[in-house]
Parts: structure tokens; C-alpha cells; sequence
């Protein structure tokens, strides 16, 4: 890409799509089109918006059309947690199937450069061998909560290997880890542990809690990466990296549970007890991804989780002060 290239950033007011117009802003690149469904965002100069609905696939033909963007970063989803994905099972096949097709055919049709599709680490198999490696894609059963996503997601990036194969196109695929930062969703019905944390610590603060209450032991292993390092990782690859292997994108690094809890605990300044309900699951023991590729392409995240979740939380204070 260069500085004057147009890049059409698909998914823009989301946590990761926005945090990519934020790293090409920051590396100069001047002519980026972003969407949005109701409230348009506000970034610097060089970013023009388009209200589109990229579930209608004659809106989405029309758009690649008029637009003819030269590069494509697809950051577009139906997303949610456990509950939301077991919930709305036909929801998140049919959207994120309808989302991903409108985007990368459109992409062939109108002859994109390049693209980058974002997957989700949840296409691995339920019991995998940690850590995970790209290669033990659709070596096992899925976890069927969220069974219909991770399809979805498998079937993008399947279909960026095949178009790949068939058109001689070039769209490259990636698969991150657990995503934390500006823009997360701090919804304690919907959201992840990181940000459901952060939001429990600040609120037992803010009401002189004595205690905060987390499931489980405490001992399960998870990987996170903030969003901004992900982003980096993305812009990264779209400038160097090319084929048909997906890249696994994460620190390559854990932390239990209760490690976490306690380290947002010191960070949102709560003096409560942390107690752990054991009588309550713990789920996967660990989930961390292995990104020896990813090394070896060339790149290394910079943001360190104690740095990360003091930013998360600085965002979530403009949120919910």
C-alpha cells in the first residue's frame, strides 16, 4: 500500500475496525473509507463514510462500484459472547456468512489489490493441543456454543484460500486472540471477562463493595492482546505478508483468571477482596495460540497487559464514569 492508496475498511465503528483507521491514520495513509450503520464516528482528516448495509448484497455490489477501493480490510461481524452466540445460533451463521460473501466477492469483482480477512481463534477445535497451531484447523469438533460463528469464520477465510486458487487474487486471512481496548463492549450480559472485569472492579469501587466475585478457581489459562496491537499486526502483514496460510495473531503468552482479576484489581484502584466461586465452572482449562508464523513474518506486539488494560480502562471511564 501506498500513502495515497484507497483503503475501504469494512466493520470501521467496531472495536478492531476502529483501531485500524486509527493505525493507518497514525502511518499517513490519507485516503481510507470507513462504514457505519446509525452514528457516524469522528477521526482525523483523510477518512470519508458511507451508511451501508453490508448484509444486502446489491447495496454492497453498488458501493464496491462506486468506490473501487484499492486495498480491503475486513473487520466486519456479528459478534457476542457465549450467551449471545448459543442464543442467536441462525443469526450469526446467516449474518456473518452474508457479511463475509457481499465483501469478498464484491472485492473479485471490481479487482481489489488485496485483502485482509478477520477471523476469530474460536474456529479451533474444542479440545485442541496447546498451543494452537494454524494447522489443527478442522482437526476436531467445534465448541457448539459458538459452533455457527466459528463455521462462518472458517468458511471466510476458506473462501480467501480459494478465490486465491481459482482467481488469482491475493486476500490473506488472520486469526486473533482474545481482544481487549477502545471501543470494547463492557455489557456484563454480553461481554468477555476482560472488559465484565474491569467493569466490576470499577463498579465495587464506586459503591465501596467489600468483595468482587468471579467464577470458578481461578485457574484457567487465557491469552489477550490489545486491539491496537492487533491492528498493528494487520497493517503489518497487508504490507508484507502474502499466501494462502492464515496467521495466527496473539502475544503467545497467558495469564490465569485470578492473575487477571487481581491485576485489574490494582489497575481500576478497587481495595476489596477478590473471592473466587468455586462452585461455579471454569471452563477450558487453557486456550493460547502458538505464533511462531507470525514471528517469523517480522512482528511482535509492544503493548504489555498492565499497560493495556490502564488504556482499556482510561476508554471505559469516557464510557461510564
Amino acid at each position: 500500500m501506498n500513502k495515497e492508496s484507497k483503503i475501504f475498511v469494512a466493520g470501521s465503528t467496531g472495536m478492531v475496525g476502529s483501531a485500524i483507521v486509527r493505525n493507518l491514520i497514525k502511518n499517513g495513509f490519507t485516503h481510507i473509507i470507513g462504514t457505519y450503520h446509525s452514528k457516524k464516528p469522528q477521526y482525523a482528516d483523510g477518512v470519508s463514510y458511507s451508511q451501508l448495509n453490508l448484509l444486502n448484497q446489491n447495496d454492497v455490489q453498488v458501493f464496491f462500484n462506486l468506490e473501487k477501493p484499492d486495498y480491503v480490510f475486513d473487520a466486519a461481524a456479528k459478534v457476542g459472547g457465549i450467551v449471545a452466540n448459543n442464543t442467536y445460533r441462525a443469526q450469526f451463521l446467516y449474518e456473518n456468512l452474508q457479511i463475509q460473501n457481499n465483501i469478498i466477492h464484491n472485492a473479485y469483482l471490481t479487482g481489489v489489490k488485496k485483502m485482509l480477512f478477520l477471523g476469530s481463534s474460536c474456529i479451533y477445535p474444542k479440545n485442541c493441543p496447546q498451543p494452537i497451531k494454524e494447522d489443527y484447523l478442522l482437526t476436531d469438533v467445534l465448541e457448539y456454543t459458538n459452533e455457527p460463528y466459528a463455521i462462518a469464520k472458517i468458511a471466510g477465510l476458506k473462501m480467501c484460500e480459494n478465490y486465491n486458487l481459482q482467481y488469482g487474487t491475493n486476500y490473506i486471512a488472520a486469526m486473533p486472540t482474545n481482544l481487549y481496548g477502545p471501543n470494547d463492549n463492557y455489557d456484563l450480559q454480553t461481554s468477555h471477562v476482560l472488559p465484565a472485569l474491569i467493569r466490576k472492579f470499577h463498579e465495587a469501587k464506586v459503591n465501596d463493595a467489600p468483595n468482587v466475585t468471579i467464577w470458578g478457581t481461578g485457574s484457567p489459562l487465557r491469552e489477550f492482546m490489545h486491539v491496537d496491537d492487533l491492528a498493528a499486526a494487520c497493517v503489518y502483514l497487508m504490507e508484507t505478508y502474502d499466501g494462502n496460510k492464515f496467521v495466527n495473531i496473539g502475544w503467545g503468552k497467558d495469564i490465569t483468571i485470578k492473575d487477571l482479576a487481581l491485576l485489574i484489581k490494582e489497575i481500576v484502584g478497587f481495595t476489596g477482596e477478590l473471592v473466587l466461586d468455586t462452585s461455579k465452572p471454569d471452563g477450558t482449562a487453557r486456550k493460547l495460540l502458538d505464533v511462531s508464523l507470525l514471528t517469523s513474518l517480522g512482528f511482535t506486539p509492544s503493548i504489555s497487559l498492565k499497560d493495556g488494560i490502564a488504556n482499556a480502562y482510561d476508554d471505559f471511564l469516557t464510557k461510564f464514569p
